[in-house]
């Protein structure tokens, strides 16, 4: 495999995923969720007169995690929708032919478009995360003990999902592909939650509900050690009963769950590379 070719599709994939319309709708959405979080936590401040120091920094936690979560929404919508048409879409529209009637292996284009897709996704992340930290810090006073694990994370959780979007564009099409990915997305998060009642009810049946899909799509484990990331430590030790509240996370991930979740992606893609690789054009 060709280095300088697999760089090249990944530079080419950012300058398309910057011209696509999508990207204007990101950007809306991600305006809209930021100026609602700066007005949500102003009135927050204004009301902390009256909670002791343990309860504003609960407040502030839950509420930070909360909009974190709709940033991680807003990236799996992007992302989900723009990993379908950056393969599938040029193999429908023909576009695909010129390239690789070149002698360029497959795998090089696919793991191109795949790098290209998770620079985008990680640099989204990375600068809408810090201004989101910025403006609960500048409201509030409030700044998390691991911001850059917990914005690693939501990354990781950005990657996943474009996997699974890139590989399901390998066989379906651009649309069918997100609203798929999205839609296992909204079902693993759910799952999650479930599993955490489980756990309080201390229902073993369905606390599994939420370790399985956990295995099967890694986006909540991810979302959980993110949210632990951003939370303060002596919380859940002061309020015990907000252990199982869903934007609160009681652990951090361990290295076993992130080598398994490097190995899905690994796996995802292989498997997208073989699909493709034998793909009629």
């Amino acid at each position: 495999m060709n280095g300088r070719i697999v760089l090249t599709f990944a530079a080419l994939t950012l300058q398309e995923a910057g011209r696509r319309r999508v990207l204007h709708a990101l950007a809306v959405m991600t305006v809209v969720l930021l100026a609602l979080s700066a007005w949500g936590f102003s009135r927050l401040n204004a009301n902390f007169g009256t909670l002791t120091t343990g309860e504003a920094r609960l407040a502030a936690a839950q509420v930070q995690n909360l909009v974190m979560f709709g940033l991680s929404l807003i990236a799996a919508l992007g992302t989900a929708f723009l990993a379908g048409p950056t393969l599938a879409g040029e193999i429908e529209s023909g576009s695909a032919l010129s390239m690789l009637a070149r002698p360029i292996r497959r795998s090089s284009v696919l793991l191109g478009k795949w790098l290209g897709l998770v620079a985008f996704g990680g640099g989204f992340i990375a600068l809408v995360g810090l201004a989101q930290l910025l403006i609960v810090w500048t409201t509030v006073g409030y700044w998390p003990p691991q911001p850059v694990t917990g914005l690693a994370l939501l990354s990781a959780q950005t990657a996943v999902l474009l996997t699974l979007g890139l590989m399901l564009s390998t066989v379906i099409s651009p649309m069918a592909s997100g609203i798929v990915s999205v839609g296992l997305f909204g079902a693993a998060w759910i799952a999650g939650v479930v599993g955490g009642v489980g756990l309080a009810l201390d229902n073993e049946g369905v606390a599994r509900v939420g370790t399985v899909s956990r295995m099967l799509l890694p986006t909540d484990g991810l979302w959980r050690g993110a949210m632990h990331g951003f939370q303060d430590p002596t919380i859940l030790t002061q309020f015990p009963s907000f252990a199982d509240f869903p934007f609160l996370s009681q652990t951090p991930l361990t290295t076993p769950y992130l080598a398994w979740t490097a190995t899905w992606v690994l796996l995802l893609l292989a498997l997208a590379a073989v699909i493709f690789r034998r793909r009629d054009l």
